[in-house]
């Protein structure tokens, strides 16, 4: 009974990362206008834009703590986007399984908004203002660092 469950959440997940790159009238959206809907439907807001893929130990680690601060500045003017690199989609679906992401999750199979972000290693986030502008980069996740993280979290909230 558990493994149909997981089959199903997987179609569903697939279903969705599948869904989620077409418009509703049935045209490509490129990953690139996905983050850019994306970015204009949260503009105002502070943005934590994390890049991971399936692959990476420390992107498992850092999902539950996505997960909670989503939670505890949502209310605030705060949202996580992430942006999946895999280059199949059921390696991100597997994933998102074992990892799930109460988060927006954008697929860059080609991995083109990596390259104009100019991404380094897995994980990386970035940082957004409410101006739009980018103001804290960090290559891979520590747990040692997440006051840090955080405080550049309320700094950026704090600011009108």
């Amino acid at each position: 009974m558990q493994h149909q469950f997981k089959i199903f959440i997987l179609f569903t997940l697939l279903s969705s990362l599948f869904i989620s790159s077409y418009s509703s009238a049935n045209e490509i959206v490129t990953s690139r206008q996905a983050l850019e809907q994306s970015l204009a439907k949260h503009r105002g807001k502070v943005v934590y834009l994390d890049f991971w893929a399936s692959w990476c130990v420390p992107c498992k680690r850092s999902f539950p703590w996505m997960n909670k601060i989503q939670a505890k500045y949502k209310a605030k003017g705060f949202t996580v986007v992430s942006v999946n690199l895999d280059a199949e989609h059921a390696l991100a679906a597997e994933f998102l399984l074992d990892n799930p992401a109460a988060f927006e999750v954008i697929y860059d199979p080609k991995g083109k908004i990596a390259k104009h972000f100019k991404i380094q290693g897995m994980p990386s986030s970035m940082l957004i203002g409410r101006d739009g502008k980018i103001k804290f980069r960090h290559t891979g996740f520590f747990n040692k660092k997440i006051p840090e993280y955080q405080q550049e979290i309320e700094t950026l909230l704090s600011q009108k």
